[in-house]
């Protein structure tokens, strides 16, 4: 009976038409036909699972219409210019898999990819290269290395020759390492490491390295800051301020710790004590001083160039006029422009990339929180998180308070032009910046410890973005320059809407106030208001109390309700600031240089929600809480300094001369 009904399955299946499945059934409806028939792939499987498995295969993308985590390529994005790009061999092979989908007829049809274009370029210049590029990298190591001898051959007895040691080495270096792995490095400095440190710290209990390594920051801070002799008003006693307000700011953010139970330590002292080398480093050895030196001239030499931009379009005698609107702005967009094409280059990503694991290894933090601190300083606190754009919505509460912090804690290298245009000393803002990389990781991880897994735990990961990739180098400056331009102007446009606001509201004060006799000499105003809110402020942070404790408290509060723009303007050009002390003058300096303000709340919390709209609630409840906890890191920052400096008047010349000059 069974051997029956299967020959009648093989009839049906003989009288079915000429379909290519087995064991159907005959049925007459015509929408069954063979001829009706037609084959598809499945639309969710990738090729690689077309190919067959015999193991269980889970799908975990293209099987839901969300969209991914990774930003799409933009359509307008060339293809050819990522051709010769090695890191981009994967989106290749994406490509060249590609499918268009024809929803009428539920078929895939291939489409011709970008690696079927043909390639215009005969690129025989680059395959020169490729074939030679031992020789050319020869050739640029005997130039480097003649202008090395030659130099101190010539000027061994008039100039420095720290700086071009370092870019004679660091070009050596860099050539060498294009032809021999830099394992031959790091395999000994680890060894050296795990036989010395790692050993080291084995012999100390568990429970006593925490305690160990605060007893010897402190000792380190104590004895780098008193160990110097007194100078001016720099005396001990002034020291022993700044080192007790450190110690009030640390207490402080511990204290109102979201999670004291869950703080690591470990991050808070090796931050805080690099905070301290840093500024040891700079402010106490003649290298140290040098290369920041270095760093500076090239910022006020960026000055310079631009003015040659300003005199082209305008006149020689603009340039002398010294107006914001010509010698401040053009600077900007001019910077702005090579740090798009360094962008391109790759330069800043590796400069980037290279701090981002140092702090990552060293204090034990995540790769986001690492790559946003130390591109803060160069890029800015929103551009800073466009580097981590992929995972910015998958960050934990503490991270996103790290990022925010990273961005309040410091000031952009654009806006650092333009401070170093209106006077301000370039050593102290350079120095600065850097200080705040390890200080804003310690003080947000102090005040709002992590609690949860992070994703870029392990790992440092710089995605590249290729939503707005430069075709070439001029297509880089050419949207550098307007990146600039709105830079330019949005700070142009900030800045009068801001002093005309503070200008209302002073005016309005001073008419309530003279009716309860508060003029001439204290006039009421915002000035006034702040200064008295911020003495204690001021006073923690070691400001001699001879008077310029009102003054320098006025500067902190109008920084913090209106922008660092206004308040270096009047450090540098009021004559009511003429009179601050060295002392005075260097940590109002450095207790300016942060972008902690209203104004940038709201740039943060726009910045990051446009990013990650998901994450908008938790951004707008964490920001005022980073904005607080980025103020304090700067403080700490021109805390240190006052414990440092001890050639005050020659180290805050330029402040002077400006000044002056005014």
């Amino acid at each position: 009976m069974a051997s029956s009904n299967q020959a009648d399955v093989y009839s049906s299946e003989a009288n079915h038409n000429a379909s290519s499945q087995r064991n159907v059934a005959t049925n007459h409806d015509p929408a069954l036909d063979v001829s009706h028939e037609h084959r598809h792939g499945h639309l969710h499987h990738d090729a690689f699972a077309e190919r067959g498995r015999e193991d269980e295969i889970a799908y975990s993308k293209g099987t839901t219409h969300e969209s991914s985590v990774i930003p799409d390529q933009d359509p307008q994005d060339h293809y050819l210019h990522r051709r010769h790009h090695p890191e981009k061999q994967g989106h290749e092979m994406e490509e060249k898999s590609a499918v268009f989908v024809d929803a009428e007829r539920g078929d895939i049809t291939p489409t011709a990819t970008p690696a079927q274009e043909e390639d215009p370029k005969s690129h025989k210049l680059s395959g020169f290269y490729s074939r030679y590029r031992i020789l050319f990298h020869l050739f640029i190591w005997l130039l480097f290395t003649g202008w090395w001898v030659a130099s101190l051959v010539l000027h061994v007895h008039d100039k420095n020759w720290v700086i071009p040691f370092l870019l004679y080495l660091a070009v050596t270096l860099r050539l060498i390492f294009f032809h021999v792995p830099i394992t031959i490095i790091t395999r000994p400095m680890h060894f050296v490491w795990n036989n010395t440190g790692v050993r080291v710290a084995s012999f100390i209990p568990e429970t006593m390295r925490v305690p160990a390594g605060a007893a010897l920051t402190i000792a380190v801070i104590v004895v780098g800051a008193f160990a110097s002799p007194e100078n001016q008003d720099n005396t001990r006693a002034n020291r022993a301020v700044s080192l007790f307000g450190l110690a009030v700011f640390i207490v402080l953010l511990w204290a109102t710790s979201k999670n004291r139970k869950a703080i690591q330590w470990h991050t808070v002292i090796v931050g805080m004590l690099m905070q301290f080398l840093v500024a040891l480093f700079v402010l106490r050895s003649n290298v140290g001083y040098d290369i920041f030196k270095f760093v500076s001239n090239l910022a006020e030499a960026l000055l310079g160039f631009a003015n040659n931009g300003v005199i082209f379009l305008t006149a020689t005698s603009v340039t002398e006029l010294h107006w914001f609107l010509t010698g401040v702005l053009p600077a900007i967009i001019f910077f702005v422009s090579l740090v798009q094409l360094f962008y391109y280059w790759g330069v800043l990503q590796w400069v980037i990339g290279k701090c981002a694991v140092f702090f990552f290894w060293s204090m034990k933090v995540s790769g986001a929180e690492a790559v946003v601190a130390a591109a803060s300083p160069f890029i800015g606190q929103g551009e800073s998180a466009m580097l981590i754009k992929p995972f910015v919505a998958h960050l934990t509460q503490a991270e996103l308070h790290q990022v925010m912090c990273s961005g309040f804690a410091t000031i952009a290298g654009s806006v650092l032009i333009a401070y170093i245009s209106l006077g301000v000393n370039p050593q102290a803002l350079v120095s600065s910046c850097v200080m705040s990389i390890p200080a804003s990781l310690a003080i947000s991880h102090l005040r709002y410890p992590e609690t949860e897994e992070t994703l870029t735990a392990g790992r440092v990961v710089i995605p590249d973005d290729d939503e707005h990739k430069a075709a070439n180098s001029l297509h880089a400056f050419a949207n550098g320059a307007w990146l600039g331009l709105k830079i330019a102007g949005m700070i142009l446009a900030t800045l009068l809407c801001i002093i005309a606001l503070l200008g209302l509201a002073d005016g309005l004060l001073t008419w309530w106030g003279r009716y309860i006799n508060l003029n001439g000499k204290y006039d009421l105003t915002i000035e006034l208001i702040v200064g008295y809110i911020c003495y204690p402020v001021a006073f923690l942070l070691g400001v001699p109390r001879n008077g310029d404790l009102l003054k320098v408290g006025r500067l902190i509060g109008i920084k913090l309700i209106a922008n660092e723009f206004v308040a270096y303007t009047k450090l540098t050009s009021d004559p009511a600031y003429a009179d601050l002390s060295p002392r005075s003058q260097l940590i109002a300096t450095y207790s300016l240089c942060g972008f902690a303000n209203i104004g940038s709340l709201g740039t943060q919390i726009g910045v990051l929600s446009q990013i990650a709209p998901g994450r908008s609630g938790d951004v707008s409840r964490l920001a005022v809480s980073a904005l607080i906890t980025g103020a304090i890191s700067t403080f700490t920052s021109a805390s240190i300094a006052g414990l440092l400096v001890t050639d005050q008047s020659t180290y805050l010349s330029k402040v002077v001369n400006a000044t002056a000059a005014a």
